[in-house]
């Protein structure tokens, strides 16, 4: 079973997970012994690398550091992060921008594009915002990168009633829930397969798919060992 989870979840998942994942399907197993069956079968779950910086300088209006460093809630739609991660691929460099929900550790929109320009941005926030279109009083952290600086940027945040909340210069603690989120997708599903991908259009798919399955699939303890959308569903059926 260890074995079936682990594929299952293309060598995702370490002894945590697992231990989760076997409890979720009625299977009581010590840690210690998955830790020691896990040697012994050789599975061992990916590990991780390094990413891009969008800051530039002050090139617009810095906001104040409202999440400092905490990131605890258990509402869905009240903490919002984004940052923009490089991949570099065969066909040229690609830019991932997401929004990821602090309360339900889901994706809520994302775009991928050949350039970290402003229509990246522009995308993201209009299908975060027809998705939900109540976010007066949100909180949206970022760190101090270009786009964020930018008007447009900062404008349709405050028309949505929107909070926004921005990293001290240089200091990547002070947003490392998104810095976890994209070293978990590099680690799972990018790095070691890079040759694989020969088009945009072909890495643009995977990143898709990689989103959904987490989303809908992968468990973690944050979200008490279910998919994000599940405990999304959750959390708002408490509310």
């Amino acid at each position: 079973m260890i074995k079936t989870i682990f594929f299952e979840n293309k060598e995702r998942y370490g002894f945590r997970r697992i231990e989760a994942e076997l409890r979720n399907r009625g299977i009581i197993v010590n840690h210690k012994k998955i830790i020691r069956l896990m040697k012994k079968l050789s599975l061992k779950a990916k590990v991780r690398k390094q990413k891009y910086h969008s800051y530039i300088g002050e090139v617009g209006h810095i906001a104040d550091n409202i999440i400092n460093r905490d990131f605890t809630t258990d509402k869905p739609n009240e903490k919002w992060t984004t940052d923009v991660s490089q991949f570099n691929c065969p066909f040229g460099k690609v830019y991932l921008s997401p929004i990821l929900d602090m309360g339900a550790g889901d994706i809520v929109s994302w775009d991928l594009s050949l350039s970290p320009n402003l229509n990246q941005i522009k995308h993201m926030l209009d299908e975060a915002f027809t998705k939900y279109p109540n976010l007066e009083g949100l909180v949206f952290h970022s760190d101090q990168g270009w786009q964020y600086q930018h008007n447009y940027y900062q404008e349709r945040l405050k028309e949505m009633g929107i909070v926004q909340s921005m990293s001290r210069k240089g200091n990547c603690i002070d947003n490392c829930i998104m810095e976890s989120f994209f070293g978990t997708l590099k680690n799972e599903m990018f790095y070691g397969h890079e040759s694989e991908f020969k088009s945009f259009e072909e890495f643009k798919k995977a990143i898709s798919d990689y989103i959904n399955y987490y989303n809908n699939e992968r468990i973690k303890k944050k979200t008490k060992w279910m998919p994000p959308t599940k405990y999304r569903e959750t959390s708002t059926m408490c509310l």
